[in-house]
């Protein structure tokens, strides 16, 4: 899954609420196994608000996809999201980027989902879960943090891994996403010690 924000909320900085959605989700039964160090990145599209703080996280559990998207939109919504425009600022944004090799609900509509011109992804939003994520293999904000947990990890329509779809980024996209260093808190603590990498 993917986290990001760039508005302060009630639980504090921009990564204190990354922090703070990832204690909620495991306090909702889930196994938090990895999460990524946290970048900051320019918004997108360019102008539209102050830098986003984004990491990836591996999240374990038992459900259906569609019941976790809604664990992370209940979390959304307590830390303080308020959904008035696409793409715009945001306390926190949770996204489910991939449930292993599934390709929900199917390959075309992942496919249709995929083409669209940006000018029509601006303004247009699916009416029901996609995965994998339909933007994931454009966006470098998602695409470094998920690097750092799951390079290895194939896309299952493209067959390109999460470590090609980096190199493939423009240079200037990848040097433009930075980390944070230690500035993720206690994100650290939240990984279960006990997991695989």
């Amino acid at each position: 899954m993917a986290l990001g924000g760039n508005l302060p909320g009630s639980a504090g900085d921009c990564a204190e609420v990354l922090t703070q959605a990832l204690a909620e989700i495991q306090a909702n039964g889930f196994c938090v196994h990895a999460v990524s160090r946290y970048f900051r990145t320019p918004a997108f599209p360019p102008g539209s608000g102050p830098d986003f703080v984004n990491a990836c996280a591996s999240i374990r559990g038992t459900g259906t996809p569609a019941a976790f998207l809604a664990l992370l939109h209940r979390i959304e919504a307590d830390l303080g999201r308020v959904r008035q425009e696409r793409w715009g600022a945001r306390v926190i944004d949770l996204d489910l980027l991939a449930v292993g090799a599934q390709i929900l609900p199917d390959l075309e509509t992942q496919t249709r989902w995929q083409s669209l011109p940006v000018a029509d992804q601006m303004r247009l939003a699916p009416d029901q879960l996609i995965l994998p994520h339909p933007r994931l293999t454009e966006r470098g904000f998602v695409l470094i943090p998920l690097a750092d947990i799951a390079p290895d990890w194939v896309h299952p329509v493209t067959g390109e891994t999460v470590a090609a779809m980096v190199l493939a980024l423009p240079e200037g996209e990848k040097t433009a996403i930075r980390p944070l260093g230690q500035a993720n808190g206690g994100a650290s603590a939240l990984v279960n010690p006990g997991a695989a990498p």
